[in-house]
């Protein structure tokens, strides 16, 4: 049954031995943590000495749904299972307690004594254990790193910015959208592809030193990391999350993302915007229409245009979401009504009620 150390692969292959109801090991471990590589020869003499038991490597970050599920926020981390269940944790590098543990839910060692605290070199060898307690010493809080350590310096977080604002949308993944390296990052590009957006997208396999500054950077641990205007929207569970319920569509529309006409064709939003805002010489985005306007805004600019005998075009923004986010954007003015004229923004309601007080709107939408 045991006897030797695998790398679990999937959530269902643990769900499956779960079932099993044999003693369970995982050691949840970074590549750049010296502490997890030391502990995990410990885990793996322990292997040897419990062979009853099934003992299981995870590489955190390589498996971010089986790390959240046990709430792995550190490395070394170790959970235990017994009958199915998970009924203890460790943190940190400790290898007494690690042989305490494995010694309660796995039962007896094969080694002539169990593995208590003081006969832990029998499960690990004295080298192993001088070693892993020398660098304990050296790490002293709670014995145990954070999923990500980095902390950029000044050129490193001027690159990462320029990155994440490198295109609108952007996203970082393992691999690149034509052969993602992950199954997470692949779902990601998967949901992107169905949104119809254009996206940026940096592998972060191909640079460690972007890969691990950019945790500490967007305080994020996992990959992929999905960007939008340089703020993070989230990793691969909060984007599955929020394109299933149509947020992902709706944050797309607000930030005036490019969508794709399903024809092969990019069509861009500030060019529909362009194409609405010039449809008339004297163009107005208001709520309702100018013969049921449904704010009092839009009602008093309907009735200072048409004092002034003007002609113009009109747009119920309540009828489009994507319209009424992205010109707010677009023109920089967050509220409605605005008026346009031969497709320059005159303003809202405060400025035009000034220019038709003062006389001056007629002659400003002639010039």
């Amino acid at each position: 049954m045991g006897g030797a150390v695998k790398d679990l692969t999937s959530k269902s292959e643990l769900d499956n031995l779960r079932q099993s109801g044999a003693p369970i090991v995982l050691h949840f471990w970074a590549s750049w943590c010296d502490a997890s590589k030391q502990m995990d020869q410990v885990f793996s003499h322990l292997a040897t000495d419990f062979p009853r038991a099934h003992f299981f490597r995870v590489e955190a970050e390589e498996h971010p749904e089986i790390s959240e599920a046990y709430s792995v926020a550190a490395v070394p981390y170790f959970v235990f299972f017994k009958d199915g269940k998970a009924v203890d944790t460790l943190e940190g590098a400790d290898p007494s307690s690690l042989a305490n543990k494995v010694s309660k839910v796995a039962g007896s060692s094969t080694s002539a004594e169990p593995a208590a605290p003081a006969s832990l070199g029998l499960a690990a060898g004295p080298t192993i254990l001088e070693t892993v307690k020398e660098n304990a010493k050296a790490t002293p809080q709670d014995r145990a790193q954070p999923v990500s350590t980095t902390t950029p310096t000044d050129a490193l977080k001027t690159r990462l910015e320029k990155l994440t604002t490198s295109h609108p949308l952007m996203l970082f993944m393992k691999g690149s959208p034509e052969e993602p390296r992950c199954g997470f990052s692949r779902k990601v590009v998967d949901i992107l592809k169905e949104e119809k957006v254009d996206f940026g997208s940096f592998d972060i396999l191909s640079d460690n030193e972007v890969r691990e500054g950019l945790k500490k950077f967007s305080n994020w641990p996992t990959f992929p990391q999905l960007y939008c205007k340089g703020e993070l929207l989230g990793g691969a569970d909060i984007t599955i999350a929020m394109h299933e319920s149509g947020e992902l569509k709706e944050a797309f529309i607000e930030q005036g993302i490019t969508t794709n006409d399903g024809e092969g064709g990019i069509v861009s939003l500030e060019d529909r915007l362009k194409t609405l805002i010039n449809s008339e010489k004297v163009m107005l985005f208001m709520k309702g229409s100018p013969d049921e306007p449904k704010c009092g805004f839009s009602s008093k600019v309907v009735k200072a245009l048409r004092a002034e005998d003007v002609s113009f075009g009109s747009f119920d923004i309540l009828s489009d979401e994507e319209v009424r986010q992205g010109i707010k954007n677009f023109s920089n003015w967050p509220t409605f009504p605005q008026l346009y004229y031969k497709g320059e923004l005159i303003g809202g309601c405060d400025i035009i009620m000034e220019l038709s007080d003062g006389g001056d709107l007629k002659a400003t939408l002639s010039e």
